[in-house]
């Protein structure tokens, strides 16, 4: 068996190190490079993992779009007499929203692995899929291409202990697969509810979600027969979480608000520098309805 290509290298290591001339006009050239093509003929890469696009990210880029257009290029290839999105999917949203009408590409003759690869590795470098979509892309390299979780490890950058965990979390309920893509619990949690058996394990997820349980505090109630009652609702307790509700809603991730009215701590994870520099742009930026730092 060959050897698998590594992809830890990057994006670059898949693209032409020079580019050839190619029509302005946007018609498809497989071997070479396009410098702008419309983006009417561009169609979305159906192997693209990513399913979910936070809305105040995508607001920020576009708005850099407006101003100074798409400057990396994007991956295509030419299908059927018009090209398919291999990489760049944000930028080309970005460019319609903005009213490009053209962006910068380069054209590559791919295969459907190629395709699948290069989308899955821009991805997985950028941190920008949720547990479920990483999960989802390496089980359609396995069903679809027959990939073992060592290649998929090597060509991604991954462990196989890696992979082989992310596999597990299919496992669970569409529910819990559902606070997993919105994060309202992590993989360490998701472990945890792999463990518990029956339907118990829905309910224990969805407290899990609600409260914003520690890993210790769910692995305590996973070796108990029972599931903790309710907790007594108290004025500030509502008043807090409407608060958490709206800091998700406003920040496009999981937050956690622990403590009560008079003392706590807010909790905002982050998966890359990237996305910790737009957590705190957001905060100190103006919301919707009010006119300076940001509040709920």
């Amino acid at each position: 068996m060959a050897k698998p290509r590594g992809l830890g290298r990057g994006l670059s290591a898949l693209i032409p190190d020079k580019m050839a001339d190619a029509s302005s006009a946007g018609s498809p050239s497989p071997e070479g490079w396009s410098r702008e093509v419309a983006v009417d003929l561009i169609d979305r890469n159906p192997f693209q993992p990513r399913r979910d696009f936070a809305e105040d990210e995508m607001a920020q880029l576009v708005e850099s779009v407006r101003i100074h257009g798409v400057i990396q290029p994007v991956v295509l290839r030419a299908v059927g007499g018009r090209f398919q999105l291999v990489a760049g999917e944000r930028r080309v949203r970005a460019a319609r929203m903005a009213g490009l009408r053209s962006v910068p590409a380069v054209v590559r003759e791919l295969s459907d692995r190629d395709a699948m690869e290069i989308a899955l590795v821009e991805n997985l470098q950028r941190a920008d899929l949720n547990p479920i979509e990483e999960s989802q892309a390496y089980a359609r390299l396995i069903d679809e291409f027959g990939w073992t979780q060592e290649e998929i490890g090597a060509r991604v950058g991954k462990s196989r202990s890696h992979v082989a965990n992310y596999l597990r979390l299919l496992q669970l309920e569409s529910s819990i697969q559902e606070l997993l893509r919105r994060e309202l619990i992590s993989v360490a949690h998701a472990k945890v509810l792999l463990s518990i058996d029956g339907p118990r394990r829905v309910e224990l997820a969805e407290r899990c979600g609600q409260e914003g349980w520690t890993v210790k505090q769910l692995e305590g109630w996973a070796k108990r027969p029972e599931v903790p009652p309710p907790p007594t609702a108290k004025s500030d307790d509502v008043h807090l979480r409407a608060l958490e509700a709206g800091l998700r809603r406003r920040l496009g991730t999981r937050v956690t608000l622990r403590g009560d009215a008079n003392k706590g701590r807010i909790e905002i994870p982050y998966r890359s520098l990237e996305e910790l520099e737009r957590l705190l742009s957001l905060l100190d930026s103006p919301g919707p309805d009010d006119h300076g730092p940001f509040v709920v």
